[in-house]
């Protein structure tokens, strides 16, 4: 079964395709899911808008004079929230390179998805070495972007169309280089 075809100039639809396909391949190398980081998101994120929540409440219920003070402060501690938020997403999460595994078409494809995460994390490499890319001297082969069109999929490079739908498939074949 191949994956749904997605844009491969939208950032959130290439980042939650590989959302959806980490856990599978992860799970095949018997590692366990954490969600330390989802969890940490999510409270941050949770917390700026209760806090939110509960400043315009007070203010809805007891005017505007009353709450001033209290505003001031939900203000300070929402930005504080926000802006570990931003930091935590940019800066701890940071982005991965999403467009490597997808075809020119919009499918994913799991062959240079798999060297991708075999050759950046060391438990991964160590658990599915296959993966790696390795050669013999041990140096990483990477992936082919996959966003350079499918005329320029596979040229100067060892990847296979592995995984890779037919359609994608047959587009390399087709064409020929000049």
């Amino acid at each position: 079964m191949t994956s749904p075809k997605i844009s491969v100039y939208s950032l959130s639809d290439l980042k939650n395709t590989t959302d959806d396909a980490l856990p599978n391949y992860l799970t095949s190398l018997k590692f366990q899911q954490s969600h330390y980081l989802a969890d940490v998101r999510l409270g941050l994120g949770y917390s700026a808008v209760v806090i939110a929540a509960v400043t315009f409440y007070a203010d809805y219920k007891l005017g505007w004079d009353a709450t001033k003070v209290w505003t001031m402060w939900a203000v300070i501690a929402y930005f504080i929230l926000n802006g570990a938020l931003t930091y935590w997403i940019w800066v701890v999460e940071k982005a991965a390179p999403f467009t490597r595994w997808f075809d020119s078409e919009g499918y994913f494809v799991a062959a240079p998805f798999q060297r991708w995460l075999a050759s950046e994390i060391p438990p991964v490499k160590e658990a599915d070495s296959q993966k790696a890319g390795t050669s013999a001297t041990g140096e990483l082969h990477h992936g082919t972007p996959y966003t350079q069109g499918s005329e320029d999929i596979g040229k100067g490079t060892k990847a296979s169309a592995e995984g890779t739908p037919p359609s994608a498939a047959r587009s390399r074949k087709s064409k020929k280089a000049p």
